[in-house]
C-alpha cells in the first residue's frame, strides 16, 4: 500500500506532506492506534488510517477502527477500508491495467460479471495474478501508481479514500489560512 501510495501522492495530491507509519500486520496497527495518535504531535498533524478490509466485516471493522482513533483523543482521524485489497483498486481500472503492464486483453475485463463490481471481487490479488501472471504486490503497486486515476476508477473504495483526502486537504488548507490572518 505505501509503495501505491507514495505514486499517487504527487500526482493527485502534490501539496499533501505525509509520512507513513508501518505495522506489523492489522492486529498490531489496531492495538497500537491509540498510542501512536496521542504521541506528541506538532499542532495541524492529521492522520488517515487505511487497512486491506481482507473479508472483514466492513461496518464492524470501521466501526472499531473509530472507536481506537476517538479513545486516543483523535476523532478528527480519516479512517478508510480498503474493499478487499488494494488490488481491487487495479480491477477498478482495466485501462490503467493494460497500459500498466502492457496487455491490452485487460482493458475488456469489466465486462466480465465477476469484474464489474471490483470491490465485491473475493481475493482479488490472486485474480490479478491469474490475469497477469507476472505480478508482483510491489512493483505491481510502483506500477499501478502512475496509471491510476480518479476520473477512470470504478472502485467504491478507492472513490471513498479520495473524497476522504480531498476534505483532509480543504480542512488543512483552511486551517493554515485562518492562522495566517
Amino acid at each position: 500500500m505505501q509503495d501505491l501510495l507514495n505514486g499517487l501522492r504527487p500526482r493527485l495530491y502534490p501539496d499533501l506532506a505525509f509520512q507513513f507509519l508501518v505495522y506489523e500486520g492489522k492486529s498490531d496497527l489496531e492495538k497500537k492506534i491509540p498510542r501512536t495518535l496521542r504521541a506528541g504531535w506538532p499542532p495541524g498533524v492529521r492522520f488517515v488510517v487505511l487497512r486491506d478490509n481482507d473479508g472483514a466485516d466492513c461496518v464492524q471493522l470501521k466501526r472499531r477502527l473509530l472507536h481506537a482513533c476517538q479513545t486516543a483523543g483523535r476523532g478528527d482521524t480519516l479512517v478508510r477500508i480498503v474493499c478487499q485489497e488494494l488490488e481491487a483498486w487495479y480491477l477498478g481500472e482495466p485501462d490503467a491495467l493494460a497500459e500498466a503492464f502492457g496487455h491490452e486483453s485487460l482493458r475488456g475485463i469489466s465486462r466480465k460479471a465477476r469484474f464489474r463490481d471490483p470491490d465485491a471481487v473475493q481475493q482479488p490479488s490472486k485474480a490479478l495474478k491469474r490475469l497477469v501472471p507476472e505480478f508482483q504486490k510491489g512493483s505491481g503497486a510502483r506500477m499501478m501508481a502512475n496509471f491510476l486515476s480518479r476520473e477512470r476508477n470504478r472502485s467504491k473504495s478507492f472513490q471513498v479514500l479520495l473524497s476522504g483526502l480531498d476534505r483532509l486537504c480543504a480542512a488543512c488548507r483552511a486551517s493554515a489560512s485562518d492562522s495566517t490572518i
